[in-house]
């Protein structure tokens, strides 16, 4: 068992990170809210980068996520990358830490600018590297998935609790992927449409996107990145590769090797997949890889 720094202990640790998400949560519903107002809509975006929005949500959720951390943990030896602080300071560097915690405030951006409710908040903690301890908030649905080591819960805002809910579906050709929405990518349209699949959901966030495996509403999500183009950071995986492994599914790349986190780039290229089965993971990689070389899909 992973020994929390000294001074943290993981039952308050865990009641904080609740309190905060539900904090998150508000700001960024009564900004939902408000963007569905068209007139007002562009009184929050933050720059005019429709391949990479910034919206006041997102700067201020980040900023309460980094205030509460540090007002809370003052003197516990570990750092916080925030996108939205590395966007501002790109050479960012991991201090001499095992432990970094890993935050998007808004994964799914584009999606809440288009109303679909489909965006989510993530907050990870990883030690050595590794995703350990898990946050993806999804407000329009009030859920709040937590994890940390092998346990994992989806909690409402009343203080339910409610348990992961795999599907058992494990063939290929019979499962439902879950794509994403605002990317066009003809590779992994292409990918997707020679593997045949039962049933195409599509959606935003990378945190939805896993929630939705975690429901049973879907089985798979599959990245892929183009060479020479942008592709998914530590920030987009950390917190739905923790959920998703406590809840015992799986998510590597294409060669079933585990996501490397705090590289250089912060990146993670090439093909990921995510599945609803640890055990079945590699043959499900396997066969996708197969099929990539099958019809020369990839790269």
């Amino acid at each position: 068992m992973i020994k929390l720094p000294n001074g943290v202990n993981v039952n308050n640790l865990i009641d904080d990170l609740k309190n905060l998400s539900w904090e998150a949560a508000n700001i960024l519903l009564t900004y939902s809210d408000i963007i569905k107002n068209s007139e007002k809509k562009f009184e929050i975006l933050k720059n005019k980068n429709i391949n990479d929005p910034v919206t006041l949500a997102d700067l201020e959720v980040n900023e309460l996520i980094i205030k509460r951390i540090n007002q809370k943990y003052p003197d516990v030896n570990w750092d916080i990358l925030s996108e939205e602080n590395f966007k501002i300071k790109t050479n960012y560097r991991n201090r001499d830490t095992d432990w970094l915690w890993v935050l998007d405030p808004l994964d799914g951006t584009k999606d809440f600018i288009q109303g679909t409710g489909n965006f989510a908040m993530h907050l990870a903690l990883n030690y050595k590297r590794k995703p350990y301890i898990g946050i993806v908030l999804i407000p329009e649905k009030d859920e709040l998935w937590i994890s940390y080591g092998d346990k994992i819960w989806l909690e409402k805002r009343d203080g339910s609790i409610q348990k992961q809910n795999f599907s058992e579906t494990n063939i290929l050709q019979k499962m439902t992927v879950v794509t994403s929405k605002n990317h066009r990518n003809e590779k992994l349209r292409n990918l997707i449409n020679n593997i045949k699949f039962n049933k195409i959901i599509v959606m935003g966030s990378i945190g939805c996107k896993v929630a939705s495996i975690l429901r049973g509403e879907s089985d798979i999500y599959i990245a892929l990145s183009l060479p020479g183009k942008s592709a998914p950071k530590d920030w987009d995986f950390a917190a739905p590769e923790a959920i998703l492994k406590a809840a015992g599914g799986a998510i590597t790349n294409i060669d079933n090797k585990d996501l490397v986190y705090g590289t250089t780039a912060l990146e993670h290229p090439g093909i990921i997949i995510a599945s609803n089965s640890k055990q079945n993971h590699k043959n499900i990689c396997s066969q996708i890889k197969e099929i990539i070389q099958k019809y020369a899909i990839y790269p």
